[in-house]
């Protein structure tokens, strides 16, 4: 909070001050902000309870996401930073138009404001209540309110330093917070491991485990997920302004490629924090566990002291305040620029939008309490389900529109606007449809017949004429280009390796 507080927004700010950081964050300072936005609660409570349940086929999750930085390193990062643009939808305004680009935006701000940060409380709350109950008794007896009450806290915290320090603000207590989450994270992998009896006995005691490709018919995460995975991941990625906005912010390209591409390797570590422990606790307990998402706090409670049990606690707030307060600020950037400086003040000020920026932060604190309680009681309607792909279910009904959209965008030559409208749109109910008519389709390969379908409707509407894609490859400098080959061969031999 000292820090946040440090960073707090100057009164004479300029509106690029407090939204982009003066368009100055070095490579290291991306880097480290991106993967902790990247990281939640819900990773070490839903991801590891998945991986309890399906192993290492959950780290497709995290480690395929360098797909996804790869193509926002090389394709998106450098049109955006030559537009100059503070906001994705500035750029989807300028290839589609104005009427697209609301939708967008709109979009965006609706899922920022309910799921996203919504979800990102409810897992804060939710880790630090199963594993420190008993100390947060004072809170409530009732189980329920008590979690209740630490979303309504987590939240308000947050949205107080976003609030007040913009971009800056959320950058230096991210660094500092992803330091507290690795070290919290690196103790309960390796306490895990330790009691399993060491590294070789995940292939001794869980060889079933150690697979990245599940058969093509697992209900959850068959290997044909990969296909829907990719194209989701562009959407995160590469048309997210939470992510990308650090990006937006560097102080060069070379700057923002290299900061991409380092989290990208940082992803590899936090697979491994993440879902080994998950699979060391299957070795351990064997099928024992009733309730997956209860892996973690298991790990916590029965195999640390209290002192350690304190660091896994400011881990679980770091990787919660990391998440939101970058998407409260994201959220501010989205609708000061695209809403109310386009269409409510046109002559708004710096002073005025960084005022209404504010003001979407409250707003969107109230939308977020409100889904976090919503979260809440579906959670304890159904405790027995691995939660994070229900949350992943209910984002991609929007996020498969986004990637219709901002692919449209890059790859047309000459988009036909009104198509690519009705295929964002119509994305929506043909997500529906599938559900409703295949319910037993995956649900990632549902997301990925629907943005393919979106596609072809925008590029049949556009008359099929297509950028060169060799065109669209575009690294800083023989650095940037080689660091990326690099990320990307070690992604390869993953699924080679652990095939």
């Amino acid at each position: 909070m000292i820090v946040a507080l440090r960073g707090k927004a100057k009164a004479d700010s300029s509106a690029d001050e407090y939204f982009l950081s003066s368009r100055n964050l070095p490579w290291y300072s991306i880097a480290l902000s991106t993967i902790a936005t990247n990281i939640q609660g819900y990773q070490f409570l839903g991801m590891m309870g998945s991986a309890y349940l399906f192993g290492l086929a959950q780290a497709n999750l995290e480690i395929n996401a360098v797909q996804g930085i790869l193509l926002g390193a090389f394709i998106f990062v450098p049109l955006f930073l030559r537009e100059k643009i503070t906001t994705i939808t500035q750029f989807i305004s300028k290839r589609l138009g104005e009427r697209v680009a609301l939708f967008y935006s709109l979009a965006n701000i609706a899922l920022f404001a309910t799921v996203t940060i919504g979800a990102a409380l409810f897992w804060g709350a939710y880790a630090a209540d199963l594993v420190f109950g008993e100390q947060l008794s004072f809170l409530h007896s009732n189980r329920i309110i008590r979690i209740a009450i630490l979303i309504i806290i987590l939240g308000v915290f947050s949205a107080i330093y976003t609030y007040l320090g913009g971009l800056s603000a959320v950058v230096k207590t991210d660094i500092i917070q992803f330091t507290v989450l690795i070290i919290g994270g690196a103790v309960v992998c390796f306490t895990a491991v330790n009691q399993l009896g060491g590294w070789e006995q995940l292939y001794i005691k869980t060889p079933e485990k150690m697979h990245l490709h599940l058969p093509a018919d697992h209900p959850t995460l068959p290997w044909t997920h990969l296909f829907g995975l990719f194209l989701l991941n562009i959407n995160y990625w590469c048309a997210n302004q939470t992510v990308m906005q650090r990006a937006l912010a560097a102080k060069s390209v070379r700057h923002a490629q290299t900061g991409l591409i380092a989290g990208g390797l940082i992803k590899y570590i936090m697979a491994v924090i993440i879902i080994i422990p998950g699979i060391a606790l299957y070795g351990i307990l064997g099928d024992t566990l009733g309730e997956p998402d209860m892996a973690f706090p298991y790990i916590v409670n029965t195999y640390l002291p209290v002192g350690i049990k304190g660091i896994i606690l400011c881990g679980l707030f770091a990787s919660l305040m990391s998440t939101v307060d970058s998407t409260f600020n994201s959220l501010a950037t989205l609708w000061s620029t695209d809403i109310y400086s386009k269409y409510i003040n046109k002559q708004a000020g710096d002073k005025q939008k960084i005022k209404a920026g504010q003001k979407a932060i409250l707003f969107s604190l109230g939308t977020a309490l409100v889904m976090g309680f919503v979260l809440l009681y579906l959670k304890f309607d159904d405790p027995n389900s691995a939660f994070t792909h229900t949350l992943n279910n209910l984002r991609y009904y929007i996020n498969c529109g986004i990637v219709v959209l901002i692919c449209s965008a890059v790859i047309l030559f000459k988009p036909n606007r009104n198509i690519v409208l009705f295929a964002f749109i119509a994305t929506l109910p043909l997500n529906i449809a599938l559900q409703l008519f295949m319910p037993e389709m995956n649900y990632f390969i549902r997301a990925f017949w629907v943005i393919i379908i979106g596609l072809f409707i925008t590029v049949i509407g556009s008359m099929g004429k297509l950028n060169s894609l060799l065109a669209l490859f575009q690294p800083a400098d023989k650095y940037s280009r080689n660091l990326g080959w690099i990320l990307a061969i070690t992604l390869v031999l993953l699924h080679i390796v652990f095939h």
